[in-house]
């Protein structure tokens, strides 16, 4: 049986149509796809942002464990934070508890205001270290894993792009620290308006062993972090929480936890040179 004019014409609008609908859906897809990648290159450079401005600012810390709370008073004194304890479980220490923490405090200043130049570069040095370590997973979220948009959705009544992030293949880590990334994935909630992340969650998917330990870090293991404007487009942790499940030496198991929350940001002069005023801890705490 042949095939009639009238229905080579059919085929012909139907293949045409086919075209037509495939190339729409490859120009969607590299759309979505730039969009994506648009999304994550603006939430770098806001976090870029955010990761110099930390310094800026002095914080209230609750660190919440099975055994109850410390909030620490943040502030930063000759280039490097200071921690001053204010409240256990909620509590404001006791007349005799918060005379300790001031001498330690004034101890501290004293210490800082004698050292050499190159003790001094020392400490600072650390600090700087530390917030290089941590700048580094942040940044190597991004470079770790691809990412897809899932939708829209309001969260603490922002509007955001919901991402998702999996792992990326031929990702090699850095370091020590980013050896767990490659057995994540994990979910951004990022701010239309800002491209802040607004919370960033992952989680263990598969065992990841870590080298130079002799252990191997399980799949329950999770963090999530939350982040919230505090001075103009800066914007800087809310809320941390970890949960970490792990074998030492293969065999032990190990389970950690952490819960800490950030309040009452308040900027101050040059973070490198400058001492802060005398804590006395009566700044508000939520709640008091």
């Amino acid at each position: 049986m042949g095939f009639s004019l009238k229905s080579e014409k059919l085929d012909r609008r139907s293949l045409r149509a086919l075209v037509v609908l495939l190339t729409s859906a490859a120009w969607a897809m590299a759309a979505a796809q730039t969009d994506v990648a648009t999304i994550i290159r603006k939430s770098v450079e806001a976090n870029e942002r955010d990761w110099a401005a930390n310094p800026q600012f002095d914080y209230y810390e609750q660190d919440r464990t099975g055994q109850g709370s410390k909030t620490f008073q943040v502030t930063m004194l000759y280039g490097s934070p200071y921690e001053r304890l204010v409240e256990v479980n909620g509590e404001k220490l006791k007349p005799g508890q918060q005379f300790e923490q001031q001498r330690k405090f004034g101890q501290a200043v004293a210490q800082r205001k004698a050292e050499s130049a190159k003790q001094r570069r020392a400490r600072i040095a650390k600090y700087q270290a530390d917030r290089h370590r941590d700048h580094l997973i942040l940044t190597q979220l991004t470079q770790g894993f691809n990412f897809s948009l899932q939708g829209e959705q309001e969260l603490d009544t922002r509007k955001v792009y919901v991402l998702k992030a999996t792992p990326r293949p031929g990702y090699r880590p850095p370091n020590r620290e980013c050896q767990v990334l490659p057995g994540m994935e994990g979910t951004l909630w990022i701010d239309q308006a800002t491209f802040q992340w607004v919370k960033v969650e992952a989680h263990v998917m598969r065992p990841v062993e870590i080298e130079g330990f002799v252990a191997k870090v399980e799949p329950g293991t999770k963090f999530a972090l939350e982040k919230m404007p505090v001075e103009g487009d800066i914007w800087l942790p809310k809320r941390y929480t970890m949960t970490a499940d792990a074998r030492v030496l293969f065999l032990l198991p190990h389970h950690s936890q952490e819960d800490d929350s950030y309040f009452n940001y308040q900027k101050r002069g040059s973070p490198a040179n400058s001492a802060p005023p005398a804590a006395d801890g009566n700044r508000p705490v939520p709640g008091k």
